[in-house]
């Protein structure tokens, strides 16, 4: 291109076919999740969320924190986790100083690989521990 001559462009039937008009939608449609990411949602604490989680390994235990901390249930398996030791005994005692300690809630076992994970609200509940649950019932 010598100049000021800009590119020539050429219709090629090819790609007329491969790219055909683009449909419109009937409505318009806006994804709220992408315009409100943090939308200042009021939360209805009449009623709990119960989040189930499977902990891979330690990466895992601030989303279950931030989860009893908003006053959420958390049951949370532990199948992949409990045959590595170490990390598995760093995670609970983890989970307990955090929940129990800061949080004033409680950790449950159910079964051999499972916790269930209380917010303060919750741990109130006495006879918890007699339940069919329970490992020692």
């Amino acid at each position: 291109m010598e100049g000021g001559d800009t590119p020539r462009w050429m219709d090629m039937p090819s790609i007329a076919e491969s790219q055909p008009e683009p449909v419109s939608p009937a409505e318009a449609y806006h994804d709220l999740g992408d315009i409100y990411p943090d939308a200042p949602v009021p939360s209805m604490r009449g009623e709990a969320i119960i989040h189930r989680a499977v902990l891979q390994d330690s990466s895992g235990i601030e989303t279950l924190f931030d989860w009893v901390a908003a006053g959420d249930v958390a049951i949370v398996e532990l199948k992949r986790l409990i045959h590595r030791d170490v990390e598995f005994a760093n995670c609970v005692t983890r989970l307990q100083e955090l929940i129990e300690g800061d949080l004033g809630g409680a950790l449950i076992q159910v079964g051999d690989d499972r916790l269930i994970l209380l917010p303060a609200d919750f741990a109130t509940l006495k006879g918890v521990e007699n339940e069919v649950f329970a490992p020692d019932a």
